[in-house]
């Protein structure tokens, strides 16, 4: 039998080790990375927008920028990254070595987030695969000591294996350093309900990473006002717009795990977010504790709902690359993390308050969670 050929390597895989994702073994639980849930990141259209995100709160900046021929990438493309995400930490959990280079089938990726494995589905893949590398990001967000600014992209580059007939077979990028670093420190990471993936409006997809981030499972939730909130999201739908979007939500009581309730102190429109009923299960050792308005369609990487398929790094290996093994996980990956000590947003009420006043939530400092 012919031994498959190793794909050539170019720019930062040369001198990475590979992290190879399997397609056998238990269910993988989904994570989101905390600073991608609190700010915006991804647009929340799926039309294509190239007008920037500026963002400045509580002393901490983030820019994001598109490029005009693909365009900023969205909150259905940071399906890829918390796919990853989750990846990294299970297969850090089993002990195994992981790295910001991974391999995978696309099916491995698409059946893993919900996705159907169509021809057009890998197109949109590669779509969002190609918005997630053209986008700017630059953030003070766990910056170096004597460093203020990072600029990166979500993927550095990317590369698809095909078969002599065309059809893709296996694919490979690489994640930022920044992005890497936040998902080895465990305190910079929460589950998150495997029922995101079925959320259908950007803003309900924002929506509830922020419910999870900030209200997580504490009994008094957490409060914001509406137009904090308009400016927490970076969405380019009008303020009206967007307070209608977020009623109609809150009506539906559509995020998974979370209970919505419109409040008013005096002209200001809030919401209160409580989580509701959770499933008993553990949490990493180290986490403390629809449609967008104004926008149509166009092909995006779709949505549907399944469970995380089981992708297990430490069972049988991917067929892609049948040569290669994870090597036991290198500890100084650890030891490197960023941690970034909690702090309380003061757009939370005190407990048993009822609002909160619009001035500070508008300008205070927006970290906080569990």
């Amino acid at each position: 039998m012919r031994t498959p050929r190793r794909p050539r390597l170019s720019g930062e895989r040369r001198r990475l080790s590979p992290f190879v994702v399997t397609g056998a073994g238990g269910e993988v639980r989904p994570r989101d990375q905390r600073d991608l849930m609190e700010r915006p990141f991804f647009s929340l259209a799926k039309t294509r927008r190239v007008v920037p995100i500026l963002y400045e709160a509580g002393g901490v900046r983030v820019e994001v920028y598109g490029f005009p021929e693909h365009g900023m990438a969205t909150i259905w493309d940071a399906d890829v990254l918390i796919w990853a995400a989750s990846q990294i930490v299970d297969a850090e959990n089993a002990g195994l070595k992981t790295s910001r280079f991974l391999r995978f089938t696309p099916y491995q990726l698409l059946t893993a987030i919900g996705r159907q494995t169509g021809a057009r589905d890998y197109r949109l893949l590669k779509g969002a695969l190609a918005r997630l590398q053209s986008t700017v990001i630059r953030t003070t967000i766990r910056h170096g000591e004597h460093w203020r600014r990072h600029q990166f992209s979500w993927i550095g580059e990317w590369e698809e294996r095909t078969t002599a007939g065309g059809r893709v077979e296996g694919m490979e990028f690489v994640l930022p350093e920044w992005f890497y670093r936040g998902v080895l420190d465990r305190s910079l990471v929460l589950t998150i309900d495997p029922a995101y993936f079925r959320l259908k409006g950007g803003i309900e997809r924002w929506l509830y990473r922020v419910a999870r981030k900030h209200a997580g499972r504490q009994p008094s939730g957490w409060c914001f006002d509406i137009p904090h909130l308009h400016a927490k999201s970076g969405s380019l739908a009008k303020p009206a717009d967007f307070a209608c979007d977020i009623r109609r939500i809150a009506a539906r009581q559509s995020l998974p795990g979370y209970r919505l309730r419109i409040e008013r102190q005096g002209h200001v429109e809030m919401l209160r977010i409580h989580p509701a009923s959770y499933p008993q299960q553990p949490v990493d050792n180290s986490v403390n504790g629809i449609g967008t308005s104004g926008v149509g369609n166009v092909d995006g990487i779709g949505t549907s709902g399944v469970r995380l398929s089981g992708l297990r790094a430490c069972q049988g290996q991917s067929s892609l690359w049948p040569g290669e093994r994870n090597p036991s996980r290198n500890l100084s990956n650890l030891k490197d993390s960023n941690l970034v000590g909690a702090r309380r947003a003061v757009d939370n009420p005190r407990p048993g308050a009822d609002t909160v006043p619009h001035s500070r939530n508008r300008r205070g400092p927006e970290a906080g969670g569990e």
